[in-house]
């Protein structure tokens, strides 16, 4: 999977960035930098972002354990997640999420 990057400006919630569940291990890596101030968490679902009856607003979103906060920080996955998302709930700038998740499919 490529680095993907998003940035929310503003108070707003990325779209989700789906990820490959079937790297083994999955090896996501990202880190959060703020522009300005925010509050902000990362989130995931385990819910299939690929079913007709997906919706972002209404999928069951989890806070990331140590990825929250009003500070520059860098977490990961461990397990694979179906999706991942910024929110960002107060901001006189921009927060950006950077998502690199290494691996081949099947851990070849």
């Amino acid at each position: 999977m490529r680095p993907v990057y998003v940035t929310v400006t503003g108070i707003d919630v990325s779209a989700p960035i789906v990820v490959d569940q079937y790297i083994s291990p999955a090896n996501i890596g990202m880190s959060v930098q703020i522009t300005g101030t925010a509050t902000y968490v990362v989130q995931h679902t385990f819910d299939d972002p690929f079913s007709p009856t997906f919706t972002p607003g209404t999928a069951k979103w989890f806070n990331h354990p140590t990825l929250s906060g009003s500070a520059d920080a860098d977490g990961n996955y461990a397990s694979p997640p179906r999706a991942v998302r910024l929110s960002v709930s107060a901001s006189t700038g921009s927060v950006r999420l950077a998502l690199i998740q290494a691996g081949r499919p099947g851990g070849e």
